[in-house]
């Protein structure tokens, strides 16, 4: 009984080490898309290109969850509607 009690609490730390690294990747993409967004933002607004993406939930968690892909989906979109 001990063995197998040993053997869960190595899968359950496994698992939660996982977790955190999962977590920190998706906290690590946010911020990286966030400082993005402004930096694109005013550059956009410099040229004279009305295109702004908002710092909202659902923005960051798309970027947060797709990367790079998200952010070009976001502005995609945001171009896409100036045709």
């Amino acid at each position: 009984m001990i063995m197998i009690g040993i053997c869960v609490l190595v899968l359950l730390i496994g698992m939660l080490k996982q977790k955190a690294a999962i977590m920190l990747n998706l906290l690590v993409r946010v911020i990286v898309g966030c400082v993005a967004m402004t930096l694109l933002n005013d550059f956009l607004q410099k040229q004279g290109i009305p295109v702004s993406a908002g710092l909202n939930p659902l923005n960051l968690l798309t970027i947060g969850s797709l990367g790079t892909s998200g952010f070009a989906l976001i502005y995609g979109i945001l171009f896409y509607s100036l045709l």
